[in-house]
C-alpha cells in the first residue's frame, strides 16, 4: 500500500464523506491521484462506495481509518515511532553545536589557565633562589602586566556573555518561538529551512479552491497570480494553464467571440454545501529569515563565538611553543593535539554564519522579484477590462454545483445488494403514490 497524507488529512477535514473532485480540491493532487489514491484508502479501512442516481461516486470512512491503518500495517507503525525517534535525535543534534561550543570555550579557558599558573609557579621557583631585590624587580614586574592584559583581553567578552545569558533566560518567555540557548545557537549557524518547503501543496491547494470558488469554471487569468510558468510567449495563447487542466481533469470551451474560459466537472460534484473560502490573491513566497532566534540570542551568540575565536588565538600563542606542551603534558598534550579542531570550529562558527547572511540577502531578493511578478497579475483581473468581463460572463454559463444528499444515493456498499433492492423498490412505491394522490386531489 502507498500511503498518501495528502488524501488521508483530506478525508478528515472534509467529514470523512467525500467525492474525487473533493479531496483533489483540497489537497491539490491529480484528479487521477486523488481517485486512485480514494479507491486504495477504502480498500484498506473497508470503507464503502455510494453511487447516486447522477452515476457520482461518493466514498464514506470510518472515522477510526487512521488506527485501523496503523493495525493493520507494520510498516506505518515503524514510520510512526522513528518520526518520534528522529524528533529526539534531530534536537540532540541541534543542541549539540551549543554544548560543543560551550565545551570548547570552557576547555581552552582551562588550558590557558593551567598554562598560566604553571609559567607563573615556574618563574616564582626560579625566583626564590634569587636575592629578595631581585625578585621583586625584573621578572615579576615584566610578567604581571601580561596577565592583567590578558584578562583585559577577556573581561569585555566574559562579562557580556554572563549577562547576556541571563538577559536572554529573562526575555525566553517574550519570545514566540520558545527557542531555548542551546537551539537558538543552531538557528544561528544553520538558520531554521527553507519557510518555502511546501511551495507546491500551497500553490495547488489555492488553486483547487479558486476553482471550487467559480463552481468549477473560470478563466485564465484567474489562476495565473499562482503560477511560475508564465513568460511572454505563452501569454497571450493562455499555454501555461495546461498543468491546470492535466491535473484536474479540466477541459476548454471556446466563446463566440473566440476567447477561452475553462471548465472541471469533476470538482462540480460535492457532497458539502460549498462556500466561497478567503485566499490571497496571488501565492506569496515566504522571504527567509536569518535566524528566527531572538535578537539577544542572535548576539549572544556572536559574543561567545568571538569569545571562542580569541580563546582560541591566545592558546595557539601558547602551543607554539614546544617547551610549553612538553612541559605540561597530559592534559595540555591533548589540547595540542586537537588545537586545529578547535582553532577551526572557532572559525567556521563565524564564518558560516556570515556567507549564510548574504546568501540569504540573494535568497530574498529573488523570491521578491516572483512575488512581485505574482502581484502584477493581478491587476489584470482587477481592472476587468472589456475582454475579461466577457470571458468571466461566459465562465458563469458553465459554473454549476452539483450536490448529491444522502436521499440521491441508489447503491452503497454498506448494505446487503437484496436489502436495497427491497428498498429501492419501497422508494418507488412511495413516489407513484404520491403521484396517485396528487391526482386525485
Amino acid at each position: 500500500m502507498t500511503l498518501q497524507p495528502e488524501i488521508m488529512k483530506s478525508v478528515e477535514q472534509l467529514g470523512y464523506r467525500v467525492t474525487v473532485g473533493d479531496v483533489a480540491a483540497k489537497s491539490g493532487l491529480n484528479i487521477n491521484l486523488a481517485q486512485q489514491g480514494l479507491l486504495a484508502l477504502a480498500s484498506d479501512v473497508s470503507g464503502h462506495l455510494q453511487v447516486a442516481e447522477s452515476g457520482d461516486i461518493v466514498y464514506l470512512f470510518p472515522k477510526n481509518f487512521r488506527t485501523i491503518l496503523r493495525n493493520k500495517y507494520w510498516k506505518l507503525q515503524l514510520k510512526e515511532t522513528w518520526d518520534k525517534i528522529w524528533k529526539v535525535l534531530f534536537y540532540i543534534i541541534r543542541i549539540s553545536f551549543g554544548i560543543v561550543l560551550i565545551a570548547s570555550i570552557i576547555l581552552m579557558l582551562i588550558a590557558i589557565t593551567v598554562i598560566i599558573i604553571g609559567i607563573s609557579s615556574s618563574r616564582d621557583g626560579d625566583n626564590n633562589s634569587s636575592s629578595n631585590r631581585s625578585y621583586r624587580g625584573g621578572p615579576r614586574f615584566f610578567f604581571f602586566p601580561n596577565i592583567g592584559d590578558l584578562f583585559w583581553i577577556f573581561y569585555p567578552d566574559y562579562g557580556y556573555r554572563r549577562h547576556g545569558y541571563n538577559s536572554s533566560r529573562s526575555s525566553q518567555t517574550r519570545e514566540s518561538n520558545e527557542m531555548n540557548f542551546l537551539e537558538a545557537i543552531f538557528s544561528f549557524l544553520f538558520g531554521d529551512g527553507d519557510p518555502n518547503y511546501n511551495l507546491e501543496e500551497r500553490r495547488w491547494k489555492t488553486i483547487g479552491t479558486v476553482i471550487k470558488n467559480n463552481k468549477g469554471s473560470i478563466i485564465a487569468e484567474q489562476v495565473a497570480p499562482y503560477l511560475d510558468n508564465i513568460d511572454r510567449y505563452n501569454q497571450e495563447n493562455e499555454d501555461y494553464i495546461l498543468p491546470v487542466l492535466t491535473r484536474f481533469n479540466g477541459s476548454p470551451e471556446v466563446s463566440p467571440n473566440g476567447e477561452l474560459i475553462y471548465y472541471f466537472p469533476e470538482l462540480q460534484v460535492t457532497v458539502q454545501e460549498s462556500t466561497q473560502k478567503s485566499i490571497s490573491s496571488y501565492l506569496r513566497e515566504r522571504l527567509y529569515k536569518f535566524s528566527e532566534a531572538g535578537s539577544s540570542q542572535i548576539m549572544l551568540a556572536i559574543g561567545l563565538g568571538a569569545l571562542n575565536f580569541i580563546l582560541a588565538l591566545v592558546l595557539g600563542s601558547f602551543l607554539r611553543d614546544p617547551a610549553i606542551v612538553a612541559q605540561f603534558g597530559g592534559f595540555i598534550a591533548f589540547v595540542n593535539s586537537i588545537y586545529w579542531v578547535l582553532l577551526g570550529y572557532a572559525i567556521a562558527f563565524l564564518g558560516i554564519p556570515a556567507i549564510r547572511y548574504f546568501v540569504v540577502q540573494a535568497r530574498n531578493s529573488k523570491i521578491e522579484e516572483r512575488n512581485s511578478k505574482r502581484q502584477e497579475r493581478t491587476k489584470v483581473l482587477q481592472d476587468k477590462d472589456e475582454t475579461i468581463q466577457h470571458k468571466l460572463e461566459y465562465a458563469s454559463q458553465f459554473a454549476n454545483q452539483a450536490m448529491i444528499e444522502q436521499s440521491d444515493i441508489t447503491y452503497t456498499t454498506e448494505k446487503d445488494i437484496l436489502e436495497q433492492e427491497i428498498e429501492q423498490g419501497d422508494k418507488i412505491d412511495q413516489e407513484w403514490q404520491k403521484r396517485l394522490d396528487s391526482l386525485d386531489n
